[in-house]
């Protein structure tokens, strides 16, 4: 077998020639990791957006946008006196009716923009387990709070959503009184409002939807049945988790669009390294010769070619894991309903590994090919 020092230094032996390897090929990589990376988080973020224990109602056909859903207003009252598996909070049922809003609202005097914007009552921090405080306090009549990553989906810097600033919307002004995180769900990029106030500015009389948070497994039967009864009220029930799921199969396309740009931009870095490494065996076929003839045979010349493309392969990978923890990292990326985050987890770090490896094999076998093939007199007179 040719040593692995014999191997390794012939990476350095052309330094140029190997940085642009290395360079093409982690840029390959790195696009593999974040459409990955792009997958996952934005599938995540929706994920846990929705809880197990929590049930949601909906207008009848509204199950795939609560945005187009409306329910009777009081609804929450009617739930409460009925079912019996809600959770309690100081003796009160979490119940929380909401309507949810798509609608402009105004920064300054130039600066307009669609937001995702909540109307809720108290109670919706006793359904919503993941949302807390972070700074301020709870809004009262012409006060709003901003989600931590609202930012983001309003194109806007993080000072200009800062506590004591103000929003307009609907020719209203609403100070922000309370900045809230949720854990890594959509809500982060969500503006909250008292619930009258939205209802009066949007002109409504009815609810988007009203969620409770269930106390047994026997909640969901309990208000399918009811919403199957209750006729009159056209409702329909969900578990919150389904809801979402609903909308992660929704945003499949796009997520997919992700993993087809990556690829078809790989292949085409990938031919492009294919000349390159022709090129790069061709000048050195003489020197394969020359093994062969000191007694090497084609098998260990072939393994040793292997060893340097993998090698090749796993810095290629360490550039581009290292340059997506520095620059690419908890970046926050707006998508219709919120913002998720990029998150390279072990997941995506051995996916890269993998790929880098996997990419410099592929792309070292035709050459290698070429160059060991012919026998051992035409590799000698090759220039």
């Amino acid at each position: 077998m040719i040593p692995l020092a014999y191997t390794l230094r012939n990476i350095f032996r052309r330094p140029l020639q190997s940085i642009q390897l290395i360079g093409g090929s982690s840029f390959v990589v790195l696009l593999i990791m974040t459409a990955f990376a792009m997958n996952q988080s934005m599938k995540q973020t929706l994920s846990n957006s929705g809880s197990e224990q929590n049930i949601i109602f909906l207008g009848a056909g509204s199950e795939e946008s609560v945005e187009r859903s409306e329910v009777p207003f009081g609804l929450e009252e009617i739930l409460s006196a009925n079912l019996t598996d809600i959770h309690q909070v100081m003796k009160q049922a979490a119940i929380s009716p909401e309507i949810h809003y798509n609608g402009l609202v105004k920064f300054g005097k130039e600066h307009q923009v669609q937001a995702l914007i909540r109307g809720v009552q108290h109670q919706a921090f006793w359904v919503h387990h993941q949302v807390r405080l972070l700074e301020g306090r709870y809004p009262q009549s012409g006060e709003v709070i901003i989600g931590r990553l609202a930012h983001h989906k309003l194109g806007l810097s993080p000072k200009a959503l800062s506590l004591g600033k103000s929003i307009d919307f609907n020719g209203e002004s609403f100070k922000i009184v309370g900045i809230f995180d949720a854990r890594g769900t959509v809500m982060e990029a969500e503006i909250w409002m008292p619930l009258f106030d939205l209802m009066t500015h949007t002109q409504r009389e009815t609810l988007s939807c009203v969620v409770f948070s269930s106390k047994s497994a026997d909640a969901y039967d309990q208000a399918e049945v009811f919403a199957q009864t209750r006729l009159d009220l056209e409702l329909v029930a969900l578990k919150e988790s389904a809801y979402y799921q609903k909308l992660s199969t929704f945003y499949a396309p796009i997520r997919w669009m992700a993993w087809v740009s990556a690829i078809l931009i790989s292949v085409g870095a990938f031919m492009g390294g294919l000349n390159t490494l022709y090129a790069t065996f061709s000048s050195r076929i003489r020197e394969f010769g020359t093994l062969q003839a000191i007694g090497f045979s084609r098998k260990s010349i072939f393994i040793s070619i292997l060893e340097e493309a993998m090698s090749t392969g796993v810095l290629a990978a360490i550039t581009a894991i290292t340059f997506a923890f520095l620059f690419i990292q908890d970046i926050s990326f707006p998508f219709a309903i919120g913002v998720f985050t990029f998150d390279f987890n072990n997941t995506v770090i051995l996916t890269g590994m993998f790929s880098g490896i996997l990419l410099s094999l592929a792309g070292v076998l035709p050459p290698s090919w070429k160059c060991l093939r012919p026998s051992l007199t035409q590799t000698l007179r090759s220039s």
